[in-house]
């Protein structure tokens, strides 16, 4: 056991105002972790011997418990995703089954279990508010969960249950280890000119700038040499410029072969995954992972198919269309490859394409787009639309890099009501991909400090977008723009919550397909004339992003509009097959039902070695296993959700305030979406929107 000296420095177990995020260490882990462990489980079997049916005498103690090791397990494991190092991974990973087996425990505890029964049962019910019913009801409630997490099997089962439990902890965590282990380790060091004609001077700043960090210092944009890694800032931009098709072709391959070879290999770890989560849907009475997963979500195995196929067959004319464009557009250019362009033509041929048929070329509009500028129309539309001010609070919490800056949320009155932290930029040494919000403290009444009310909402937005290169802010392409603002929308529904009850307030217990409503919602602003143009301000001169530019970027909105659309619907329909239909070690292997499913998503056949499986983070290491389809599902409910009157603008953010941002998953998402619109979702606004509906009408 560690000494007592210790524990008591130990910044995991302090009563902090803010995460210690500055000062946290591997070393910190496992002793951290194991007095934390200990003392909940003293907690634990104190509240079992002393629960009630009441709310004092279960939820409130319960949530005392679930809230300390939500945060402290967030604050290593958000290290992890953003300061990776192999002492924090071999310290997480010891501990790590300390902490499931923990979760297990809670889980299944049969006397808080009887005890929510009782109080859906008693003659109080009909006295609780909606969203303390809406915690205890049926469909979404601790009882459901206990369910899923295995409180019914007989105990030998359980046993079996919590093993897969571990496993599956365990195998998620190394699936995403091997995709940064395995984006980290290609580079590619170019000295020749010639061999990255068309790349543009941001990108080859960039470049240089990872090459002098990988200790060639005397690399520059002009001269080189020039390092190409896969991470997506860099990845993209020679998919897209680069003339030299051979360098396309490789850094595709490595990119599609990421973590699928030798001790990085991901396939094993998919099987395995696959082979559990069916086990452990048989354990619990479902006939497939697909329906343990839909059993709290809006829809259904069915529902979601029947979904995915109308917007399929709606988006694949279009997508036909498009790749013949393409060719045309390639042939006309004295392209050589014209009539058979494949996978790593496509990319660099529409961005030709898009240039001459819109006028509008991505790196003349990045000095427009300074992330300064867009924080502050950023935040100027959410004073609009939800009269909030967004106002900076760096220094007031500690920060785990030097660019992470921290605001702070106040509402009309100027009282603060919400915080977060903002970690831009790419760092493809030691922090994953892609771009997340996560809640870092939730709003809640039970865990406020002595002196207030309840405690306010923290949350976390982390993107990979460009980082600034020598003197110039972060230049952002149009697509980061985009993410940013979609991220700040689940930031949102984060932070303004009104609900106080910790379990369900912002983002927990909503229904995981209604969940990317607010960031689609925030997206679509990104091409409202008023919003862009105060957005969209160069970042040397000032002046205003041309009228002109501003109606070919809404023109070319919906370029692509078919393809773009097949892909999301290609991912979504492999992720539902993988957990409906395979089965592990049968006569069909992963990459084969990867193949079946491309036949009807993919205009252009993937190439027989495609893995892209391997590094399909979303559903083998993050939470949208049998859920990918609810990008799709939020899409069709936000193009639902009625911006075309911008005098309506402000009473839509209101509204929107009052609903979907402020009842949490206090309300069942679908009776949310009735109050905010006055009726049930319809897919057609989606592919209105996106000029997909003349196609299919």
């Amino acid at each position: 056991m560690a000494s007592e000296d210790s524990l008591s420095s130990n910044p995991l177990l302090q009563n902090f105002e803010f995460p210690p995020f500055d000062v946290v260490d591997a070393h910190h882990v496992i002793p951290g972790i194991r007095a934390l462990l200990h003392q909940l489980e003293a907690e634990l079997e104190q509240l079992e011997k002393t629960v009630e049916p009441s709310w004092p005498k279960l939820v409130e103690p319960l949530e005392k418990i679930v809230d300390r090791l939500s945060v402290v397990w967030g604050i290593i494991n958000h290290l992890k995703a953003v300061k990776d190092t192999p002492e924090l991974r071999a310290a997480i990973e010891e501990v790590q089954p300390e902490k499931v087996k923990f979760q297990l425990r809670l889980g299944q505890s049969k006397p808080i279990y009887t005890a929510f029964k009782s109080i859906r049962e008693s003659s109080d019910w009909n006295t609780l508010s909606e969203a303390r019913q809406r915690l205890h009801n049926k469909e979404t409630s601790q009882i459901k969960e206990a369910v899923l997490s295995g409180i019914a099997l007989e105990d030998d089962k359980r046993e079996e249950f919590n093993k897969i439990e571990q496993e599956l902890e365990k195998l998620s965590h190394k699936f995403s280890e091997n995709v940064l282990d395995a984006t980290k380790k290609f580079e590619k060091l170019i000295t020749d000119k010639k061999e990255i004609e068309g790349l543009p001077p941001s990108a080859l700043g960039l470049f240089a700038q990872a090459a002098v960090s990988k200790g060639n210092e005397n690399a520059t944009a002009d001269t080189g040499p020039w390092l190409i890694t896969l991470d997506a800032p860099s990845y993209l931009p020679v998919m897209q410029h680069a003339k030299n098709r051979a360098l396309r072709e490789e850094v595709y391959r490595a990119y599609l072969s990421r973590a699928s070879s030798g001790d990085l290999d991901n396939t094993a770890i998919i099987d395995q995954i696959l082979k559990l989560r069916l086990e452990k849907a048989k354990l619990l009475g479902y006939s497939n992972y697909a329906e343990v997963s839909m059993a709290t979500k809006m829809a259904t195995v069915e529902k979601a198919d029947e979904l995915l196929e109308k917007l399929r067959s709606a988006s694949w004319a279009p997508a036909v269309q498009d790749i013949e464009d393409l060719k045309s557009f390639a042939k006309n250019q004295g392209a050589a490859e014209a009539d058979s362009l494949t996978h790593w033509d496509i990319t660099f041929w529409s961005e030709r394409l898009r240039e001459s048929k819109y006028d509008i070329n991505e790196e003349e509009l990045r000095p427009y787009f300074s992330l300064p500028k867009v924080m502050d129309g950023l935040f100027r539309l959410a004073k609009t639309l939800f009269g909030v001010d967004v106002v900076p609070a760096d220094g007031v919490a500690p920060v785990w890099n030097s660019d992470v800056r921290f605001y702070c949320v106040k509402d009309s009155s100027g009282t603060p009501t919400a915080y977060f932290y903002f970690d831009p930029y790419s760092r493809p040494s030691e922090k994953r991909g892609g771009a997340w919000m996560d809640e870092v403290f939730s709003r809640s009444r039970v865990m406020a400090q002595k002196g207030s009310s309840v405690r306010l909402p923290v949350a976390q937005m982390v993107c990979n977008q460009t980082p600034p290169v020598g003197d110039k802010p972060s230049l952002m392409t149009f697509r980061e723009v985009e993410t940013v603002f979609h991220e700040f929308g689940h930031a949102l529904q984060h932070m303004l919550t009104k609900e106080d009850e910790g379990l369900v307030a912002g983002i927990r217990n909503i229904e995981w397909d209604a969940v990317e409503l607010p960031s689609q919602f925030m997206e679509n602003w990104c091409y409202h004339r008023d919003t862009l143009m105060s957005i969209a301000k160069h970042y040397q001169t000032g002046e205003t992003l041309p009228e002109d530019v501003y109606k070919k970027l809404l023109a070319a909105r919906t370029f692509r509009a078919g393809s773009l659309s097949l892909r999301q619907l290609k991912f979504a329909t492999v992720d539902l097959e993988l957990h409906t239909k395979y089965v592990p070690g049968g006569t069909e292997s992963i990459y084969d039902v990867d193949q079946r499913v491309s036949i009807k998503t993919q205009v252009i056949p993937p190439l027989p070695e495609d893995r892209f499986l391997c590094s399909f983070s979303h559903i083998f290491a993050g939470g949208y296993a049998a859920g990918y389809y609810s990008y799709k599902w939020a899409e069709v409910l936000s193009a639902d959700a009625g911006l075309d009157d911008i005098k309506a603008v402000k009473e839509t953010g209101q509204r929107f305030r009052n609903t979907i941002l402020a009842l949490g998953g206090g309300k069942a998402p679908l009776q949310v979406f009735v109050a905010f619109r006055g009726r049930e979702p319809s897919p057609e606004p989606l592919l209105r929107h996106n000029g997909l509906l003349a196609a299919s009408a």
